[in-house]
């Protein structure tokens, strides 16, 4: 009896610390709860003040302060979705003017207005993005497109050889019907430079006018943009200096693919927007951005020491984990906060689906080393079988897997959070990213560290250009007809780690016919390479 006394009072504690801290819009139809996270009421009041600091911060923001200092830009993606808040009227006029632009282009491509050379509509799209360029119309594509809908999809988001060959396979009796879209803000980036180029190779092979079928997504001015303009692609969509890659879904590289596939692009802005306008309340128990952030601060001790594990419980959202990383760890992954202090920063983001991962990684989650916290997302509407009525609900029992996942992982002391949508639509996705778009914001705010900026991705694309300049050098040395061992090639690179030449030595002979070598590839040393 004792024991069953102490079970209610626990039950009890919980159920008035989940009351107090839900959180919930009748608008959106989004519920929040973050009350599996370990914390106590002293320790959540604390926010009160810290907040005062951060949402002033995010006010100048969005009155177009310049945030990210260190690359010295405004930081504008809350603009796109309401221009009315840009900080002048030529920024609102370019938004609104895009947002319409692409609108008319859409409604004449899949009205058939727009055709291609030999007077044929389109019916594919080929999309050539790397990272935020890709990720967010991923998400879009693999959350919202209705079979027989708009366009078909295909995505080059890398430049894996084997993927940009077997893209170009599944469309080579149809590559005259599919527009192909180069996605580059700064118009330079390699990797969508190199399967434009073998892509457009292609259509000369098969002499289709690559002008006819093209898109540009850069900024003005862009060598991307240069070169579109001059040979006269279809279309030039424009990306502002002041959105970023990772939070770019809102802007052209979105909205175009919402557009074509007949999806309510107006929609998605309105519940990103509603949401932006909702987290600007400056009470913290009303502001579910504010109440995420407080949540990931509370469960790492502002260090980030738990990684995040994202289970979407919809197929649909699969992809959401896969563009949560992005967001959240190129943002707050930072080696110094803005007083030039070494902190470390960083979420470590990582996911799939439920209820898959009831069979795959929940045994570590609830009986392993407890380094993380979950956030499960749900969706409670279900489509309409009536025909299934006298079978088993797949809907009953995936809301069962959840709960069920949920209450295990808690028993175990184990921290998660639950986001609750009644319905996935174009309105509640645009809601549901701008909600993690926020908290990411207020989040960098409360551990003071820039958003914004990305020296280590720009420290990796520094390393990789001297790679690729190294491996151009090592071709030259080789074609030059010379027997030479890997130390004689090695040497030739005083700045060089031999490791890399190593690597690149490897990588060419492995698949270059001009090139042979003689040796053990297990003893570096004794390796002799030369030009066949």
């Amino acid at each position: 009896m004792v024991g069953t006394t102490g079970t209610n009072s626990n039950n009890l504690k919980e159920w008035n610390k989940f009351s107090k801290h839900l959180w919930y819009n009748n608008e959106l139809k989004i519920w929040l709860d973050i009350s599996k996270i370990e914390f106590n009421e002293e320790q959540f009041n604390q926010f009160d003040n810290k907040f005062t600091k951060v949402f002033n911060s995010i006010n100048g923001l969005e009155n177009g302060e310049i945030s990210n200092v260190s690359e010295g830009r405004q930081v504008g993606h809350y603009w796109l979705r309401n221009s009315s808040l840009s900080p002048d009227s030529k920024i609102k006029e370019d938004i609104d003017r895009e947002v319409l632009d692409i609108k008319d282009f859409s409604k004449h491509i899949l009205n058939g207005e727009i055709k291609n050379k030999p007077g044929k509509v389109f019916k594919n799209v080929l999309w050539v993005g790397i990272g935020g360029s890709a990720l967010g119309p991923l998400l879009i594509i693999e959350s919202l497109q209705k079979e027989l809908r708009g366009l078909d999809f295909f995505f080059i988001d890398n430049i894996d050889p084997f993927l940009i060959t077997e893209q170009l396979s599944k469309l080579k009796n149809e590559l005259s019907r599919t527009l192909v879209v180069i996605v580059s803000k700064s118009g330079g980036t390699p990797e969508p430079k190199i399967a434009m180029d073998i892509i457009k190779k292609e259509f000369d092979k098969k002499d289709l006018v690559w002008s006819s079928q093209s898109i540009a997504i850069t900024m003005k001015g862009s060598n991307l943009y240069s070169k579109a303009k001059s040979e006269k692609w279809l279309k030039i969509f424009h990306l502002p200096d002041w959105v970023g890659g990772r939070t770019s879904i809102t802007s052209s590289v979105g909205l175009l693919p919402l557009s074509l596939i007949d999806e309510d692009v107006d929609l998605f802005l309105k519940g990103a927007s509603k949401m932006d306008e909702i987290t600007r309340c400056t009470n913290i128990n009303n502001n579910p951005s504010a109440l995420l952030a407080i949540a990931w601060y509370l469960s790492g001790n502002g260090k980030g020491k738990r990684d995040m594990v994202v289970l979407p419980y919809r197929d649909r959202l699969q992809v959401f984990s896969k563009y949560l990383q992005q967001l959240i760890m190129e943002s707050l992954g930072k080696k110094f906060d803005r007083s030039g202090n070494i902190v470390h920063q960083g979420i470590t983001v990582f996911g799939n689906k439920g209820s898959t991962d009831q069979h795959a990684y929940v045994q570590q989650l609830r009986d392993g080393i407890d380094n993380f916290f979950c956030i499960f997302i749900e969706l409670l509407d279900s489509p309409d079988n009536a025909e299934y009525e006298d079978l088993e609900n797949p809907k009953d029992y995936l809301s069962g897997f959840l709960q069920g996942t949920r209450s295990a992982l808690s028993s175990e002391g184990r921290q998660s959070i639950t986001i609750t949508l009644d319905k996935l639509s174009a309105y509640s996705l645009g809601a549901l990213i701008a909600l993690f778009e926020r908290a990411v914001s207020f989040y960098a705010e409360l551990v003071d560290i820039n958003a914004y900026d990305q020296p280590g991705v720009e420290a990796g694309k520094k390393a990789a250009t001297n790679v690729i300049n190294t491996q151009q050098k090592i071709k030259e040395i080789l074609i030059s007809g010379s027997s030479l061992t890997f130390t004689e090639i090695s040497n030739k690179f005083n700045d060089v780690n031999p490791e890399t030449v190593f690597f690149i030595l490897r990588q060419i002979c492995f698949n270059n016919e001009l090139f042979s070598v003689e040796g053990n590839w297990s003893s570096p040393s004794s390796l002799v390479f030369k030009k066949k």
